[in-house]
């Protein structure tokens, strides 16, 4: 998806995935072979209780850091093109 943001807003948009405190064991093999970077959420910043995100939250920020939507990848499957055509449209709507 990166891919696709950057042939549409060339460095505009950044996906980055944050895990959340206590699942650091399996980090090491989620980031082999990807390009997406992984951010670790610790107790004291708690960044996933900051934007009340769950289980596959994507989080839209704008370019000031502030929340403007929550997207979640279970209740929408982006192997649905009209679910990856409104993410699409949330993260370049947040420019």
């Amino acid at each position: 998806m990166q891919t696709a943001l950057d042939a549409k807003a060339p460095g505009e948009v950044v996906l980055v995935s944050v895990n959340a405190t206590g699942f650091e064991s399996g980090n090491a093999d989620f980031v082999v072979d990807k390009t997406t970077p992984l951010l670790q959420d610790t107790a004291a910043v708690n960044a996933w209780a900051a934007w009340q995100v769950t289980y596959r939250d994507v989080v839209v920020l704008d370019a000031s850091g502030a929340r403007r939507a929550v997207f979640n990848l279970t209740q929408n499957d982006l192997s649905v093109p009209a679910n990856l055509a409104a993410l699409e449209g949330l993260l370049l709507g947040a420019r």
